[in-house]
């Protein structure tokens, strides 16, 4: 099934052209360098704003200038400032945006939030996140600019695991405490280790561990490991495999459980969602309006790291807003 019909490609970098058009199926004549010029030449619905974080919002500024709406990569935007900007303005415009790249829409992690979720297991209590590399060598974790970006772990990494703890408690954050530091045999320049308590506004706690400095890479992209500690069990999730432990009978009983199925997952689903709300359906769960918490959690754990003090994730939200 066919859900949108590409019209144009936008990119500062030329360079980036040839290989666009080969994935899309455009001529070059529908590349650009300017995106008021795209719209200007191109009959669009949305734009799907996927460009360095800086220039978030001057696209976002172009598709409300054009009256389209918009699927925008995460994070919103580069400073948590730019997030509430951009949220202000599209509010203010009319306009629909949600965000893309969100694998909490992955089949192994919504098969986790559907157990949890279920109430068969009893009230969630706790919840243990990881996703560790071994990356500190310059270029084995993509471009030599990533190793020079000051928080790179949280804004290309955590980010994206904040949303799926999120997902999973049923809950946005209360308070974050991150620590991160970067070891002396790692080849980044800034942080790239952390270990972040949270407790979420329902009263579940979770700790997430996040390192791309390890010797071993455990729980790479895609294959996170997840734990939820329920009341009447615990259910865990580990390299797209989960499964279901109790020792509450006298032994130790697991069972496999199968993950759930259906016919889309992670973009091509989150894509579905937001094309059936422009048709007038429901508000996806991965909008602007819900994303920006995730933004939150993200500038708040920022904050929590440099500053060496627990933050109340609501009030950092308000102060910006």
């Amino acid at each position: 099934m066919r859900l949108i019909e590409p019209v144009a490609i936008v990119d500062v970098t030329p360079d980036s052209f040839p290989d666009a058009c080969a994935g899309l199926g455009l001529d070059e004549s529908k590349c650009y360098t300017d995106t008021d010029r795209a719209l200007e030449e191109n009959k669009a619905d949305f734009v799907i704003v996927s460009s360095p974080t800086q220039f978030h919002e001057e696209a976002v500024d172009s598709a409300i200038r054009h009256e389209v709406d918009m699927l925008i990569e995460k994070p919103i935007a580069h400073t948590m400032e730019a997030c509430c900007r951009i949220h202000r303005k599209v509010t203010e415009a009319g306009r629909k945006a949600a965000v893309v790249m969100s694998h909490r829409f992955d089949q192994d992690k919504q098969s986790l939030e559907r157990m949890i979720k279920s109430g068969d297991h009893g009230k969630l209590d706790y919840l243990i996140g990881r996703n560790t590399w071994a990356c500190r060598r310059v270029g084995t974790w993509g471009p030599e600019h990533r190793y020079r970006k000051p928080d790179v772990l949280l804004t290309e990494g955590t980010v994206h695991h904040f949303d799926i703890i999120r997902s999973l408690t049923g809950s946005n954050a209360r308070t974050m405490h991150a620590i991160t530091w970067n070891p002396d045999w790692s080849e980044f320049d800034h942080d790239a280790q952390a270990l972040i308590l949270m407790e979420m506004e329902n009263g579940v706690k979770a700790m997430y561990e996040g390192a791309m400095t390890n010797a071993t890479t455990l729980n790479n992209w895609l294959d996170e490991y997840f734990r939820a500690e329920c009341e009447n069990a615990t259910l865990e999730l580990d390299h797209r495999k989960l499964r279901h432990l109790s020792d509450l009978d006298g032994e130790r009983k697991i069972r496999e459980i199968p993950l759930a199925q259906q016919e889309f997952w992670l973009d091509t689903w989150i894509t579905k969602m937001f094309v059936d709300w422009l048709l007038g359906g429901p508000e996806p769960p991965n909008s602007l309006d819900d994303n920006i918490q995730c933004a939150a959690m993200l500038y708040a754990a920022i904050e929590s790291s440099h500053s060496g003090k627990i933050v109340d994730v609501q009030k950092f939200l308000r102060r910006h807003m």
